[in-house]
């Protein structure tokens, strides 16, 4: 009894329409058979018990849908046969009560007279279309609105899933490049190793708070890059070089995207004192990173990956791919900005 009451107070809105539906119902067919207006035309007691044989008529359908409806999405023989056994069913029940109430107040000659029944059968085929075809409508609305939000549910937790595994590729691959190069500073010279590791364990604090977030502010992430390409100096002074230029720091941006630009620059490209390899990058409407290309002769078959992480990254989270060009001596890469209104 308390699940039938909670379910309807759940779908209270839907059996309010059919009540008010059911009333109105009741007022035209009696203006039509009396032929004037008095104050038993308003009177609500047709429309109630209209409720209560359509609660009947919905229990049927409800419990078809259960037993045919299996796992899958209902075809339209199914749906036919859910509405035909349903319809049946409910001018079967009805009949069956009024023949009780008509033994129990001994009317059965005056209801069940071939003129009443014609009449009553049609008026309970009548219903059970109607009422039949509101409810069908209303189930299966909530039904795929339930789906819909389901799938979304879904849909971010496989979004989250994926972006936390590209995470986890990036950040090993920075780790694994940043001890390569403390390695050689350490048999090179051991008072830059230690600078080097010192600004290297604040730098890798940052990558693991920030870790777990899927985006954090330009302020930030701009803070971090300039902080990074003095890991890339101590190794290689003057031979590549950084400008970033700030117009906008209103947006968002995902973690370690401007470090991922500037480590693809210097992996790709051999940088010397005399021809330096100069990263621009311009934060705007959108974020453009640039540099000069001169390619390295041996570069790794994986190289590139970091890049297409990124992609799929800001695929995920806005729907724009991250945009790759290389024409006339120069490699640009435009990410998109991502805006409050993405969150």
């Amino acid at each position: 009894m308390k699940d039938i009451i909670r379910k309807a107070y759940q779908n209270r809105y839907f059996l309010l329409f059919i009540l008010l539906f059911a009333y109105v119902e009741s007022i035209y067919i009696r203006m039509i058979v009396r032929q004037e207006i008095d104050a038993y035309i308003f009177t609500p007691e047709a429309a109630l018990a209209t409720l209560l044989d359509a609660g009947i008529l919905f229990g049927l359908i409800l419990y078809f849908i259960r037993k045919w409806q299996g796992s899958g999405r209902l075809g339209t023989a199914v749906l036919l046969k859910i509405s035909a056994v349903s319809m049946l069913t409910y001018l079967l029940s009805m009949n069956l009560i009024r023949l009780a109430i008509a033994l129990a107040f001994g009317t059965v000659e005056r209801n069940f007279n071939l003129h009443a029944y014609r009449l009553s059968v049609f008026s309970d085929f009548l219903d059970a279309m109607i009422y039949g075809g509101f409810f069908l409508a209303y189930y299966y609305y909530q039904h795929n609105r339930k789906q819909y939000r389901e799938l979304l549910v879904y849909n971010e937790a496989l979004a989250k899933s994926k972006i936390n595994q590209l995470k986890n590729q990036l950040n090993p691959h920075f780790l694994f490049n940043s001890l390569n190069v403390l390695d050689q500073f350490i048999e090179e010279d051991k008072e830059k190793a230690s600078d080097f590791l010192n600004e290297f364990a604040d730098i890798y604090r940052y990558v693991l708070m920030i870790s777990e977030k899927e985006m954090i502010t330009i302020d930030e992430e701009a803070a971090f890059a300039r902080q990074y390409f003095n890991l890339i100096r101590h190794r290689y002074g003057n031979a590549y070089q950084l400008s970033l230029n700030m117009d906008r720091s209103d947006g968002f941006i995902v973690p370690l995207t401007l470090q991922v630009l500037i480590e693809n620059a210097v992996q790709h490209n051999l940088g010397t004192e005399e021809k330096p390899v100069v990263i621009t990058i311009e934060i705007k409407e959108s974020i453009l990173a640039t540099n000069n290309i001169n390619l390295k002769r041996n570069v790794k078959p994986e190289s590139g990956r970091a890049l297409k992480n990124l992609d799929e990254q800001y695929r995920i989270l806005v729907q724009e791919p991250v945009e790759i060009h290389s024409s006339g001596g120069t490699f640009s890469v435009r990410i998109p900005m991502i805006h409050s209104h993405n969150l």
